[in-house]
């Protein structure tokens, strides 16, 4: 296939544009400037020039592929609402496009906003009821299900690690750490992420592209449950900083605006992803990559 990637230069991006090329597709990656290009070209793809807010270059990009793998999305937490809101636009945009055809459309989602304190199965929806601006992709996911577009959604860990992840999770852990001099957990520490290496989560797209399944999750969890106070604990041994719990109410003035995405408990499985797929995640563990030095140069 054709297909059209957006986030195709960022850090899961990058390597489902590899994987994809590998498996022998063709690739038409989305570059909002000029590095953004050359990298895509020298990773063997073709440029598509635009941006997620370009309305009109997501129709040309959509209608050039015989597939679509949208990964893009705007990593501003402070102003979260209003990024999450482009991105369903941005979806809306790109599925309207594939309405009477059969051409695989895969939108990226999380884990996070399905059941949180819950396990998170792949048969859940979210609340959508829910305060969580980020469940906006999903509904416009099953709006564009109800036009018969070939859409399905792959949910990604909090964690997705690995070489080059410097914007993710686990890095606002260390810089915060760094920044206050110590790694610390809320409370017991005992709740919960989830995490899969950006290699495993490539493979995952790619068999989720291939195995176009209208309507359905799947997950890109590797580790279904990783407590909070263990990441902290081999951050704090990287970084030769103490190990402390915060309480909740410390917690916001020690973590600020992540306080809510280091509190939540949010396990989920890949049971039905692995079955459905046949993917099998090989790569190292999140606690294997903190004990490298990638995530302390």
């Amino acid at each position: 296939m054709k297909v059209f990637v957006t986030g195709a230069t960022g850090f899961v991006g990058s390597a489902v544009v590899k994987e994809l090329i590998n498996a022998g597709h063709q690739v038409l990656g989305l570059a909002r400037n000029e590095a953004a290009a050359k990298a895509l070209l020298l990773a063997g793809a073709e440029v598509h020039r635009g941006d997620l807010e370009d309305l009109e270059s997501l129709r040309q990009g959509a209608n050039a592929a015989d597939g679509i793998i949208h990964l893009g999305f705007i990593h501003d937490f402070t102003r979260f609402k209003a990024v999450c809101e482009i991105d369903r636009i941005a979806i809306e945009t790109i599925g309207n496009i594939l309405v009477g055809t059969n051409r695989p459309f895969i939108v990226t989602s999380g884990t996070l906003i399905v059941s949180p304190d819950e396990l998170a199965t792949e048969d859940k929806l979210p609340d959508y009821g829910g305060l969580n601006p980020r469940i906006a992709s999903e509904k416009a996911v099953d709006a564009l299900a109800a036009k018969n577009v070939c859409v399905s959604v792959v949910r990604l860990s909090p964690s997705v690690h690995g070489e080059g992840d410097f914007h993710g999770f686990v890095p606002i852990l260390i810089e915060i750490a760094r920044k206050t001099g110590s790694s610390a957990y809320v409370g017991d520490g005992k709740n919960r992420w989830t995490a899969v290496h950006r290699l495993d989560a490539a493979v995952l797209f790619r068999l989720a592209l291939e195995q176009a399944s209208p309507g359905a999750r799947f997950h890109g969890v590797a580790e279904e449950s990783i407590e909070i106070k263990t990441i902290a604990e081999a951050i704090g041994k990287q970084l030769g900083l103490p190990v402390i719990s915060k309480s909740k109410q410390e917690a916001a003035a020690h973590f600020t605006w992540f306080e809510h995405f280091v509190s939540i408990d949010g396990p989920a499985s890949a049971s039905l992803t692995r079955e459905r797929l046949g993917w099998e995640p090989k790569h190292q563990t999140l606690i294997q990559d903190l004990k490298q030095e990638i995530y302390f140069k």
